[in-house]
């Protein structure tokens, strides 16, 4: 242990184990599951970078993470992904009982010149519009697999879902009535809280959501519990999915449709909701009844997108 770690030792020290713990376990309850995920991987490649560089990652000095911002954009890492690792190391030490590096005046400085030679415009995977999704739906077979496929894709996307809260989602969260579903979320990116939130599923004509649903927990001998689970090659349904494994449905669900599966993700299937809603010329706060959008600002960003060309100022001359 070195003489600069030692007023980090003492200062931990000075608390008693259990409190130590309890308050660190109510810190990172305090983040989302995917993003404490994130942060510890942040966190390792940050330290394995310090150990390589010969510092230490805790406390870190200022310039040594001004530094790793630099490091990480020659290496060709996005803005938000540096962004991020910077908030991973700030909680890191925040944690331990230590300044973060919010307030850094260099740190910050580093942050915006990155973001100003790189840029910060996020790459937009494509939406599974309606159109698109029914060619995906077609691709799934009949199996066990095809079936589960079809009915997590139908889901996602006529719930708005993001694949985190699809692979949640339980039997007893979803209540069938009269024309549809009422669904209920227990927590999701905008209710870290867990307060949860209902929305509408329709059936509808053509994709059919519901009675996917229907035929893959018959199916699988699903009646409690999460709904989407993974299958070994024996044919045997086992424990639920991860939100990883749902985007690699997606992918390959488009894959198989003739798309380009490198242009889609799990988010697709929100996005492809919610662009799909703009282009049959629902507004905004309609939408949002079923994407749970908190700033419709970000919402109506999709809707301005889906109509670029719609009544378009060029076309009575173009």
């Amino acid at each position: 242990m070195t003489d600069d770690l030692a007023p980090v030792t003492a200062r931990l020290e000075a608390l008693p184990a259990s409190i130590r713990s309890a308050a660190d376990a109510l810190a990172m309850a305090a983040l989302s599951p995917a993003t404490l995920r994130a942060y510890r991987s942040d966190w390792s490649a940050f330290s394995a970078w310090c150990a390589a560089q010969g510092v230490q990652p805790i406390p870190a000095r200022v310039d040594t993470v001004a530094g790793y911002v630099a490091a990480r954009m020659v290496e060709g890492k996005k803005a938000a992904t540096i962004s991020r690792a910077v908030a991973a190391i700030s909680c890191a030490h925040e944690v331990a009982g230590l300044d973060g590096f919010g307030r850094s005046r260099r740190v910050r400085d580093a942050l915006k010149g990155m973001r100003r030679t790189i840029g910060t415009a996020p790459m937009k995977k494509a939406p599974a519009t309606a159109d698109r999704l029914g060619l995906m739906l077609a691709s799934c077979g009949d199996d066990l697999a095809g079936l589960r496929n079809r009915a997590l894709l139908a889901l996602g996307f006529a719930g708005a879902l993001r694949r985190s809260e699809l692979v949640v989602l339980t039997v007893e969260d979803i209540q069938m009535v009269e024309g549809g579903a009422v669904v209920t979320i227990r927590r999701s990116k905008t209710d870290q809280g867990g307060e949860g939130q209902t929305i509408g599923i329709l059936n509808g004509t053509r994709l059919r959501p519901l009675e996917a649903l229907r035929a893959w927990c018959e199916a699988a001998g699903i009646t409690s519990g999460t709904i989407f689970r993974s299958i070994n090659r024996g044919g045997a349904v086992g424990a639920s999915l991860s939100d990883r494994s749902a985007a690699d449905i997606v992918k390959a669900a488009a894959e198989r449709a003739g798309l380009d599966a490198s242009a889609f993700a799990g988010h697709s299937l929100r996005s492809g909701f919610i662009t799909s809603g703009a282009e049959a010329g629902h507004d905004a706060i309609r939408i949002a009844e079923v994407s749970r959008h908190k700033n419709l600002e970000v919402l109506r960003g999709y809707v301005q997108r889906a109509n670029l060309l719609k009544d378009h100022a060029g076309a009575s001359f173009m």
